[in-house]
C-alpha cells in the first residue's frame, strides 16, 4: 500500500489530459511545487472538480505512484479566484508564469507555497496603487530562492500573511531598479 500526504496545496495551473481527467499544479507547503495526475475530475458533479480550479487553496492528499504523483483527495479551503478582483488574477497569472517556466518539473521547496500565499493575500488587502509592487517584490523572492537574485529586499514583519505596506512604498519608490533585476535574474536563467 502506498503511502498517503496530507497537505495543504495552491493550484496554479490545471491541464486537460484525457476526456475526464486533469494534470494539477500545485504548491504545497510541505512537498514544494508537484504535478499531480486528478482522475475523473472533469465529469460533470467531480467532487474534487470545486477544489482543484486555479487559484484554490486546498487540503489535498496526494499518492506517489510509479508513474508520478496522484491527487487522491481535495476539500477547498479558500478560493482566491473568487475573492481576487480581475486585475489582481492577472498579476497572479503573471507570476504563476514565471515561476512555471523557471521551475519548469518539481521543486522541493516549501518556500514557494509561503511565497505565493502572502502574494495573494497582500492583492486581496492592498490598494490597486500597490499591486504593481507586490507583483515585483513575489518575482524576486521566487528569483531569489531558485538562486538567480542575490540583491537585498526591503522586509518588515507583515503578521498573518500579506505584505507590510511600508515594503511596498519602497519598493514601489524604485521599481525600475526592481525590475531590472528581474529581467537579469530571467536572463540569469536562460530563458
Amino acid at each position: 500500500m502506498r503511502h498517503k500526504y496530507a497537505t495543504t496545496g495552491l493550484v496554479l495551473a490545471r491541464y486537460g489530459v484525457s476526456e475526464a481527467s486533469a494534470d494539477i499544479v500545485l504548491l504545497t507547503d510541505e512537498l514544494g511545487l508537484v504535478r499531480a495526475r486528478a482522475q475523473s475530475v472533469r465529469k460533470p458533479g467531480a467532487k474534487l472538480a470545486s477544489a482543484l480550479q486555479t487559484l484554490a487553496q486546498s487540503r489535498v492528499v496526494l499518492v506517489r505512484g510509479k508513474e508520478g504523483w496522484r491527487l487522491a483527495g481535495a476539500v477547498l479551503e479558500t478560493s482566491w479566484f473568487a475573492q481576487l478582483p480581475a486585475p489582481a488574477r492577472t498579476r497572479a497569472g503573471r507570476v504563476i508564469g514565471l515561476l512555471l517556466r523557471l521551475a519548469p518539473g518539481e521543486a522541493i521547496d516549501p518556500r514557494f507555497y509561503w511565497i505565493m500565499r502572502d502574494f495573494l493575500r497582500t492583492l486581496a488587502e492592498v490598494p490597486e496603487t500597490l499591486a504593481d509592487a507586490a507583483e515585483s517584490l513575489a518575482a524576486l523572492r521566487f528569483l531569489r530562492v531558485l538562486g538567480l537574485d542575490a540583491g537585498e529586499l526591503p522586509e518588515a514583519d507583515s503578521g498573518e500573511g500579506g505584505e507590510d505596506t511600508r515594503v511596498l512604498e519602497a519598493i514601489e519608490r524604485d521599481r525600475s531598479a526592481y525590475i531590472a533585476r528581474i529581467n537579469r535574474g530571467i536572463a540569469a536563467s536562460g530563458l
